[in-house]
C-alpha cells in the first residue's frame, strides 16, 4: 500500500514538547502587553528547510484566541495550529529561501513576539558549501522511481517518458516522498501490507515499552532530502492503513527516536543504498515502538564528509518533527562510521542527538588516516626493503613496528602470491605466516584515501553519460574539498604527514630492534607522493585473479609501492618524507571533523571484543576517545565503555541492553531536569566487560585501569588486551590527534632522553641527522596542524 505526501499532510501529531529560541515582545496599544512565547521547534531559527516549519506559542488562552501569523509582512494561515491551555503547535508554511520574519500579531496590542528564520531548500545545502558533482542518482534501484527534473540542467541522470524519450535531466535526484505500509512476518522478514485491507495470516505481533501487544504493521515513509535518500519508520495500526493512510496516527509510538547512522568508507559523488532490514526498518528496536529514522547521508560507506553529514542529519530530524512532533529524546545507534558520527554530532550539533550507542566507534576518519597512512609503508619496509632481515618473518614482531594486533591465526593473504613470484622471478619478499592488522583490515586503505585513480561510484556507468566521471578526482581529500581546500594546481589539499616521525622508537627503547636497525627503517621507509603524481594500482587491487599475476608478474604491488617515495640508492640518500599541507589540517579542525573530546551527552561506547580476528575496530579506539574527552572537560562521567568478548566467535549483541540503559539514563534526566548527566546515571550505566553470551565478568569505576592511568590493571584491562599503532610505537600520545607533530633538533632529542639507555656514536648521530634535517617529533608540543 502505497500513498503520495503533499504539504497539505503534514498533520501534527505524535510527543509535543516545547523548545527553541524565545520570541520578542512588541508595543502596547493600551494597557499591559501579555506576553507570548513563540518558540521554533523543529530546528534551529537559521536552520529552516523545505519552506515550512513547526512553531509553538504559549501565552493566556484568551489572548493566543486572537492571534494571528505573519509571515515577511503578509498574513498567513494558521490554522494548522493546534493545542489548547495556553498552548498552540503546529506547522506555518510558505516561507521563501533566505530570509524571513515571521510575527505573532494582536489587533489589539500589536507585535507580541516575533523570530528571524532562515530557509533553505529542501535539497541543500544549508553549511556545507557547494553539492558535490557529477553524482550518481539512484531512486530508481532504491524505491523505483525515476528522480524529478531540475529546471535548466542539461547534464546529469537522464528522465524519461513513457515512450522512452528523453524529458530532462537531474542533477540533485529528488523524488517525492512516500507512504508505505509493510509488516512483519512469521519467518522474521518484511511484506508489503496487502491492498485489500485483509489481515495477513502471517502477521506476527510486537511487545511495546508500555506491554502492549500489538501488530508489527510499520507505516514506511521515504524520500530525499539533501539529496539522499531518507527513511522514517513507525509501527502503525491495520485500521490507518487500511481506513486513512497518512494519518500519522501515533499511538504506536513510545515517543522515542532512534537515528540510525551507518559505516563504511566512501568518496561520495551517489546518493547511496539503503540498508532496510538492519538499519531503517531494524526489527527489534521498532517491535517496542521507537521510530527510526535514516538517512544515506549518514552511511559513510557513501561518502565520509561529516560536515554534510551533519547537516544531512539536521535536515532529516527537523523534518521528522515536522511530521510526528518533538520526540521525548534522540538517541543515536551505528556502528564504525556510524559511531563516529555520533560523537563528531554531538560535539558539532548540540541537541541533535540526545543520547547514543556508538559501537565499535574511532575518534574520527581524518585522524585515522595519520595512522593507517603508515601500514603500507611498514608492512612494505618489512616485505621488501628489509626483506632479508628474519625478524619480519615472524608474525608476532611486525608489532613492534605498525603497533596494531598480529597474529598467526590470521593468514597473510599474499603468502601464495609471495612464494609464487620468488620463484618465478627469484624476488625475495618477506614472508611471515600470519598477518597484521595493517593487511587483514586495512590494505586497500591507502589508495581508497589518497590515490585519485582508485575509486568510483557504484553504477555511475551505467547511469549517467559515459565520461562524465573522468575528472573525478577519487580521493578522501577532493570527498572534502570544501573543508580542506584546494592549492594552487587546484588539487586538493592534504593531510598526511610524517615528517620527524621516528618509526619503531618505542621498538628500539624496549631492545626489540637495534639502533643499525632503528636508522635502517628511518632512511628507508619514505612516504606518499601527491595524488596528483600518483598512478593506478596494480595486483590485487586491479585483478586478484593468479592468472592475472602469473601473466603480469611484474605488476604485483598490494603496499602501492609505486606511488611511494623510496630512495633512490637503497637508503644512501634517506627516502623523501611527506609534508601535508597546514591549510587542510587547519580545515579538518575548524570544520569539526576532529573529534576534539566535547560530547556531554550519555554514550554507551560498545565494542565487540574482534583483535584476535585482526578486525580494524581495533579497541584502543574507546580509551583513545575517552583520552580526548578527559584532555577537553576533565572527565568522562557521561562516557561508559563496554566491552564483550566475541572469542571465538561474536555472538551477543549488547545493544538492547545499552538501549534499555539509555532509556533509564533519559527518563532519569527527564524527570530530574536540575541534576547533571552524571548523577542521573542508572547503576548500570558504568564501565563493564562481559563474556561471548552476554554474562557479566566486571563492572565498576575501576575495570579498564592500567589503559589510560598508572593504576593497578583492572579486571577487564586483564582479560582484553589492547594494543597500539605505529605513531604511538613512535613516541606519540594514545590521541592520534597530531597531523603534524612539532619539530625538536637532533642534538635536543640526544639530550632529553628521547632514545631512552642508546648513546648514539657520531656517526650515528651525522645519520640521524641525515635522516631528519628537520628535526624529529616533539610530542610534548601541541598538533602543528591545530589551528
Amino acid at each position: 500500500m502505497t500513498l503520495r505526501i503533499g504539504a497539505g499532510l503534514l498533520v501534527a501529531a505524535g510527543v509535543l514538547a516545547l523548545a527553541g529560541c524565545g520570541g520578542s515582545s512588541g508595543s502596547s496599544r493600551g494597557g499591559a502587553t501579555p506576553e507570548v512565547q513563540l518558540d521554533v521547534v523543529s530546528s534551529a531559527p537559521d536552520q529552516v528547510s523545505g519552506g515550512d516549519v513547526r512553531i509553538a506559542l504559549r501565552g493566556a488562552e484568551d489572548v493566543l484566541s486572537g492571534i494571528s501569523l505573519r509571515l515577511n509582512g503578509e498574513t498567513v494561515s494558521h490554522d494548522g495550529l493546534q493545542g489548547a491551555g495556553g498552548e498552540l503547535e503546529g506547522l506555518v508554511d510558505g516561507l521563501v529561501v533566505g530570509d524571513n520574519l515571521l510575527e505573532v500579531q494582536h489587533p489589539r496590542h500589536g507585535t507580541l513576539a516575533s523570530v528571524e528564520l532562515v530557509n533553505y531548500p529542501i535539497t541543500g545545502p544549508m553549511f556545507s558549501g557547494p553539492h558535490q558533482y557529477p553524482f550518481v542518482c539512484t531512486t530508481d534501484t532504491q524505491f523505483g522511481l525515476q528522480p524529478l527534473v531540475d529546471e535548466g540542467a542539461t547534464e546529469g541522470f537522464a528522465v524519461y517518458d513513457d515512450n522512452d524519450q528523453v524529458i530532462g535531466y537531474s542533477r540533485d535526484c529528488s523524488v517525492e516522498p512516500f507512504v508505505e505500509y509493510w509488516y512483519r512476518t512469521t519467518d522474521d522478514s518484511y511484506a508489503p501490507l496487502p491492498l485489500d485491507g485483509s489481515r495477513p495470516a502471517d502477521l506476527v505481533t510486537t511487545e511495546l515499552l508500555d506491554g502492549r501487544e500489538v501488530d508489527f504493521i510499520v507505516r514506511w515513509e521515504r524520500g530525499t532530502i539533501n539529496r539522499f535518500l531518507y527513511s522514517y519508520a513507525m509501527l502503525a495500526t491495520l485500521e490507518e492503513a487500511n481506513e486513512n493512510p497518512g494519518a500519522l496516527d501515533t499511538s504506536l509510538w513510545n515517543g522515542r527516536l532512534l537515528y540510525h547512522f551507518q559505516g563504511g568508507v566512501g568518496i561520495g559523488h551517489t546518493q547511496g543504498r539503503m540498508d532496510y532490514n538492519r538499519r531503517a526498518m531494524k526489527p527489534d528496536v521498532l517491535g517496542l515502538g521507537y521510530a527510526i529514522a535514516y538517512s544515506t547521508g549518514n552511511r559513510t560507506g557513501e561518502h565520509y564528509n561529516l560536515q554534510v553529514g551533519g547537516e544531512t542529519a539536521l535536515m532529516v530530524k527537523e523534518h521528522f518533527v515536522k511530521r510526528y512532533g518533538k520526540p521525548l529524546y534522540t538517541v543515536g545507534l551505528g556502528a564504525s562510521g556510524g559511531g563516529i558520527q555520533q560523537y563528531i554530532y554531538a560535539q558539532n550539533h548540540p541537541g541533535l542527538i540526545d543520547a547514543g550507542v556508538p559501537v565499535q566507534a574511532y575518534t574520527d576518519m581524518v585522524t585515522q588516516t595519520i595512522h593507517i597512512g603508515d601500514c603500507e609503508l611498514l608492512e612494505h619496509y618489512m616485505d621488501v626493503t628489509d626483506a632479508d632481515n628474519t625478524k619480519w618473518h615472524t608474525t608476532d614482531n611486525r608489532m613492534w613496528l605498525v603497533g596494531l594486533h598480529a597474529t598467526d591465526n590470521v593468514p597473510d593473504p599474499m603468502a601464495e602470491a609471495k612464494t609464487l613470484l620468488n620463484t618465478l622471478l627469484g624476488t625475495n619478499y618477506g614472508i611471515a605466516p600470519g598477518s597484521t592488522e595493517c593487511i587483514e583490515s586495512w590494505r586497500g586503505l591507502t589508495p581508497l584515501a589518497m590515490n585519485p585513480h582508485f575509486g568510483n561510484a557504484p553504477g555511475q556507468d551505467n547511469m549517467l553519460p559515459a565520461g562524465i566521471m573522468n575528472d573525478v578526482q577519487w580521493t578522501h581529500y577532493d570527498d572534502l574539498r570544501n573543508i580542506f581546500g584546494v592549492d594552487e594546481n587546484g588539487d586538493p589539499r592534504t593531510l598526511f604527514d610524517n615528517v620527524g616521525v621516528q618509526y619503531g622508537l618505542q621498538a628500539l627503547h624496549d631492545g626489540n630492534i637495534t639502533p643499525a636497525e632503528f636508522l635502517d627503517l628511518n632512511a628507508k621507509v619514505g612516504g606518499w607522493k601527491h595524488p596528483s603524481e600518483m598512478v593506478q594500482e596494480g595486483f590485487p587491487f586491479i585483478s586478484d585473479e593468479r592468472a592475472y599475476l602469473e601473466a603480469n608478474p611484474h605488476d604485483f604491488d598490494p603496499w602501492s609501492r609505486r606511488n611511494m617515495n623510496l630512495s633512490p640508492d637503497d637508503g644512501v640518500t634517506p627516502a623523501p618524507r611527506t609534508e601535508g599541507d597546514i591549510l587542510a589540517m587547519n580545515g579538518a579542525y575548524e570544520s569539526g571533523m576532529v573529534f576534539h573530546g566535547h560530547a556531554d551527552i550519555p554514550l554507551i561506547d560498545w565494542r565487540p571484543y574482534l583483535e584476535e580476528e585482526l578486525d580494524m575496530h581495533n579497541v584502543h579506539q574507546s580509551f583513545a576517545l575517552r583520552q580526548r574527552m578527559l584532555d577537553a572537560v576533565g572527565h568522562t562521567d557521561n562516557q561508559v565503555i563496554w566491552f564483550t568478548d566475541a572469542r571465538p566467535t561474536e555472538e551477543f549483541d549488547q545493544v538492547p541492553m545499552a538501549l534499555q540503559v539509555i532509556d533509564e539514563w533519559m527518563t532519569n534526566i527527564r524527570e530530574n531536569p536540575e541534576r547533571s548527566v552524571t548523577e542521573n546515571k542508572p547503576a548500570l550505566a558504568v564501565d563493564s566487560c562481559f563474556d561471548n553470551q552476554g554474562a557479566l565478568i566486571a563492572r565498576g569505576d575501576t575495570v579498564w585501569d592500567g589503559i589510560l592511568n598508572d593504576a593497578p590493571v583492572g579486571a577487564c584491562t586483564q582479560v582484553f588486551p589492547t594494543y597500539t599503532t605505529s605513531r604511538i610505537v613512535a613516541g606519540a600520545p594514545i590521541q592520534g590527534n597530531f597531523f603534524k607533530c612539532a619539530l625538536k633538533p637532533v642534538d635536543t632529542a640526544l639530550q632529553d632522553g628521547t632514545y631512552g639507555t642508546w648513546t648514539p656514536d657520531g656517526a650515528q648521530i651525522a645519520r640521524l641527522k641525515q635522516i631528519f634535517p628537520q628535526g624529529v617529533c616533539d610530542y610534548s608540543q601541541p598538533d602543528v596542524g591545530r589551528p
